[in-house]
C-alpha cells in the first residue's frame, strides 16, 4: 500500500502497535500472576524481561529489517492468529519480543521476493541462530501453517489501524487478543464502506 511508504505513518503504525502490544503484555501479566491454573510456557518465553521496550525493539527491526512496510500489517495478523490458536499461550512481557521478530521474519519470508536469512534477522533480534530457527518452526506450527493473508484480510486489517492510529491512543481490547476480521467479515466491512460511499455521493 502506498500509504505504509510514507516514514510518518510507519512511525506511527509502529508507535501504535508497541503501545496496543504492551497494554495486551501487561494485562496478562497482571492475569499470570493472579491465575489459579499455571500457565504454558514455550519456547517464546525468556527467564526474564528483556530490557528493552517494545517500541525500541520494533523500531530495531523496522530499522534493520529492511523488509516492506507491509510484513509488519501481516506480522501483526499472524499474532492474532496465533494468540487464537494458541490461547494458553496469551501474548506477555515474557514471550512479546521473540513473538515480534519471529512473525516480522515469518511474514517478510511470506511477502518479499528478497529477505535475509535466519541468522540475520537472530542478530537484529538478539538472539542465537539456533534459538531463531526453533522459534520460527514453532511459531509456523503454531499458525497451523495458516500464512495466506487474503487482500480484504489485509485492507480490513489495516483500516483498522489506520482508524486506531488516528485516535493517537489504542483501542480497549480484551487482553489475549487484538481483533479479528476473517474474509467473509472484511469483504462485508468493505461493501458497507463502498454503500456508504455511493450514498455521500447521491446526496
Amino acid at each position: 500500500m502506498a500509504e505504509l511508504k510514507n516514514p510518518g505513518v510507519m512511525s506511527k503504525l509502529i508507535a501504535f502497535l508497541s503501545s496496543l502490544l504492551e497494554r495486551v503484555a501487561e494485562s496478562n501479566d497482571l492475569t499470570r500472576r493472579v491465575a489459579t491454573q499455571s500457565q504454558s510456557v514455550s519456547v517464546f518465553h525468556g527467564l526474564s524481561r528483556p530490557p528493552i521496550t517494545i517500541q525500541c525493539y520494533l523500531e530495531r527491526i523496522f530499522k534493520y529489517a529492511n523488509c516492506s512496510p507491509s510484513c509488519f500489517v501481516v506480522a501483526y495478523v499472524y499474532l492474532d492468529r496465533f494468540t487464537h490458536r494458541q490461547p494458553s499461550l496469551p501474548i506477555d512481557s515474557f514471550n512479546v519480543h521473540r513473538l515480534l521478530i519471529t512473525s516480522v521474519m515469518v511474514s517478510a519470508k511470506f511477502l518479499d521476493d528478497r529477505y535475509h536469512n535466519n541468522a540475520y534477522y537472530a542478530k537484529v533480534g538478539g538472539i542465537s541462530r539456533k534459538e531463531m530457527n526453533l522459534l520460527e518452526l514453532d511459531f509456523l506450527f503454531g499458525l497451523g501453517f495458516d500464512l495466506n493473508v487474503t487482500p480484504n484480510t489485509f485492507n480490513a486489517y489495516f483500516s483498522y489501524l489506520q482508524k486506531e492510529m488516528t485516535l493517537l491512543q489504542p483501542l480497549s481490547v480484551p487482553p489475549r487478543s487484538v481483533i479479528t476480521f476473517t474474509d467473509d467479515e472484511a469483504s462485508h466491512q468493505q461493501q458497507q464502506q463502498q454503500q456508504q460511499q455511493q450514498q455521500q455521493l447521491a446526496v
